[in-house]
């Protein structure tokens, strides 16, 4: 019951990897807040979990997320732990820079970057009164090759995770990044099949199988415990060895 006491607040917290965080969470103690557009899917998790509120969100909107951060202090005394799962993912979003079409850039770097800052600084007045806090920033292992158009967007996470180590230390807030590779998260399974999945795996990966929510999850709990109290501003790579060098 490592978070007993402690609320996390995860945007695009009603599915893939933010559910399975939001249940990680609260299994370990936590209140959780479910910052999501499908506000009925998200109040239907908040109701599984027991501890835990939904709150319609989209990260393009300040004034929505400041609101949610406000639900958090008034159901749970505050934000603790802030997880930015909130992403725009699938095939539109992967082609190549100069293929994707100006406005879907702008659309996905709202979301996907700017989204982030908007979470963050609504939450960071909360964390402050709370003595501090930790931000996880879900990048991707796209950051790091570099393929698409949504990879440049998750290279800008890990920028973004650097600058507000730097800026939020003083507040006794942590920041980090976590870059899933090859994991059973709903938009993998539904953009590649299974076929294409196991090539990737057996030719890129170190660890020959597909990765799994709880393995991104069980990152996620050990970063933003005391555990890992001397970790910020790193981006860390969660994908069995992808891609594998050579």
């Amino acid at each position: 019951m490592r978070y007993s006491g402690k609320t996390v607040m995860i945007t695009g917290g009603a599915q893939g990897i933010g559910e399975a965080a939001a249940r990680g969470f609260v299994q370990e103690g936590a209140a959780a807040v479910i910052a999501d557009l499908d506000i009925d899917r998200a109040t239907a998790l908040a109701a599984d979990l027991g501890r835990a509120i939904a709150v319609r969100v989209d990260v393009r909107d300040r004034e929505a997320i400041d609101a949610c951060v406000a639900a958090a202090d008034a159901a749970f005394g505050g934000v603790d732990v802030l997880i930015n799962c909130a992403a725009l993912h699938n095939f539109t979003y992967g082609q190549p820079t100069l293929k994707l079409d100006i406005a879907k850039w702008r659309d996905m770097l709202d979301v996907n970057v700017v989204g982030i800052v908007n979470a963050v600084a609504a939450a960071q007045p909360s964390m402050q009164r709370r003595g501090g806090g930790v931000v996880v920033n879900l990048a991707s292992i796209n950051a790091y090759i570099g393929l698409s158009a949504y990879g440049v967007s998750k290279l800008a996470v890990r920028g973004l995770t650097s600058a507000m180590a730097g800026e939020l230390a003083p507040d006794n807030i942590r920041v980090v990044g976590i870059a899933p590779g090859m994991v059973d998260s709903e938009s993998v399974m539904a953009e590649l099949p299974q076929h294409h999945r196991d090539a990737l795996i057996n030719q890129m990966q170190l660890i020959k199988r597909q990765g799994r929510r709880e393995d991104i999850v069980n990152a996620f709990l050990f970063f933003c415990s005391d555990q890992a109290s001397f970790i910020t501003g790193e981006t860390i790579i969660i994908g069995g060895g992808y891609p594998a060098l050579p």
